[in-house]
């Protein structure tokens, strides 16, 4: 692993692959970029299509810690950013007023000190308590209010927080910051324009094909090969929810697990449930369905 930052793109899909991410050539240069002029990184797409596991794949090929703020909705900045740790202040009030040593204007000075400061991800990654500078993943920012947007404008552009008792603190190297969106709402332009845009679509089959071999290797060439063409064909079709490459490597590992070494149509349809999530996506690959997607599959591959 290397703790430097790629001087190419070649490199950079050097470093990807290394951590078995197969990129295309435009996500690579994307992640150079980002790298190379400090700006975030703004990975757009359909669950599971491997955004998240970039910033898992840059923290472990750059040998960084990876701090790790997940999304959701009525997420504020006690959860995001800072909060006081308020039962140490009562305590150390407590003690103050017990010892007969309470001045209030020093006292109220003291305890809002960074020994009571608890540090949630965002200040965690811009100032980390080791000096290591980290990669920031703000993960499914879709999920978030869309006040918590504007909040996170002063950090994408300035690398800094204000708390209001301690001031403004910034980073001193800024963060490797990757931001995710599975595209539920539309993320404000002010956030986009701070970042390197990029979308994260489906691969094709020799991309996809080449995944399976590596996160799954136990998987036969022959079931490989099907398991990609099924898959691709099943996305062509009129789906609530089209199976990710998550969803693909979920299914070859359950059909390894089975002892399969080629797809017929009864297998199919017995383990639907690894590669569809809705039970009307599902109810739709009827027996004739998964015949003619298995014809197709070794046909297209």
């Amino acid at each position: 692993m290397q703790s430097i930052l790629p001087p190419s793109v070649d490199a950079t899909l050097e470093l990807l692959e290394a951590c078995d991410y197969i990129a295309d050539r435009r996500l690579a240069t994307a992640v150079f970029l980002a790298l190379k002029l400090r700006r975030p990184l703004f990975l757009e797409g359909e669950a599971g299509v491997g955004k998240t596991e970039i910033a898992k794949v840059l923290a472990a090929g750059l040998a960084r810690p990876l701090v790790r703020l997940q999304c959701y909705e009525g997420l504020d900045t006690a959860a995001a950013v800072y909060e006081w740790n308020y039962p140490r202040q009562m305590i150390e009030i407590r003690l103050a007023e017990a010892t007969g040593n309470v001045e209030r204007g020093e006292l109220a000075h003291d305890i809002f000190t960074t020994r009571f400061l608890l540090r949630r991800p965002l200040l965690q990654a811009l100032a980390p308590d080791d000096g290591a500078t980290p990669v920031l993943l703000i993960d499914e920012l879709d999920r978030a209010d869309e006040p918590f947007e504007a909040y996170l404008l002063e950090v994408l552009s300035d690398y800094q927080v204000t708390i209001p008792e301690l001031g403004t603190i910034r980073a001193e190297t800024p963060p490797v910051v990757v931001i995710t969106s599975n595209r539920t709402r539309e993320i404000h332009d002010a956030i986009k324009r701070r970042c390197l845009y990029h979308w994260v679509d489906f691969p094709d089959v020799a991309r996809e094909l080449a995944i399976v071999r590596r996160k799954c290797p136990a998987a036969s060439e022959s079931l490989a090969r099907e398991i990609v063409g099924v898959t691709q064909r099943l996305r062509a079709l009129d789906l609530f929810k089209a199976p990710g490459v998550a969803e693909t490597l979920d299914w070859a590992e359950a059909l390894v697990a089975l002892d399969r070494i080629t797809l017929d149509p009864q297998t199919v349809a017995d383990t639907l449930g690894a590669l569809l999530k809705y039970q009307d996506d599902v109810g739709a690959i009827t027996p004739d369905v998964a015949a003619r997607l298995v014809r197709e599959a070794q046909a297209i591959i």
